[in-house]
């Protein structure tokens, strides 16, 4: 399959907007701009809001449809970077343009894994 663009709109929610309108596979590049994020970092039980304006450094991750599971690093106006996994309320401000890597449907799913405690990638019928 062909490598699939994608630009999201000023006020769309980054990961909503994914998880809504993309296919299964995996997000292999994304830049943007946000008006805030809601990052969840390391080890943390929930996310942290990031007041904006912010630039989109790097997005990448793999959607299925029980859900995305995305990571992203953002710069605000000094130039301070901050990372982790996207979480909803992440707020578009100009535009952010994203590149899927789309695969066939079924090819992917999550499934709760007791050794994590989380709904972790199920490839095929693995």
């Amino acid at each position: 399959m062909m490598l699939q663009p994608l630009r999201l709109n000023p006020g769309d929610d980054l990961r909503a907007a994914l998880e809504a309108g993309a296919p299964t596979g995996f997000v292999v590049a994304g830049i943007g701009s946000l008006a805030h994020a809601q990052l969840r970092f390391a080890g943390e039980p929930g996310p942290t809001r990031i007041e904006g304006p912010l630039e989109i450094l790097t997005l990448s991750g793999s959607l299925t449809p029980d859900g995305a599971h995305l990571h992203a690093s953002v710069s605000d106006a000094a130039g301070r970077v901050l990372g982790g996994h996207v979480c909803a309320g992440c707020e578009v401000r100009t535009t952010a343009e994203l590149l899927v890597a789309p695969l066939p449907a079924g090819s992917l799913s999550r499934a709760f894994d007791t050794a994590t405690g989380y709904p972790e990638l199920r490839i095929g019928d693995s």
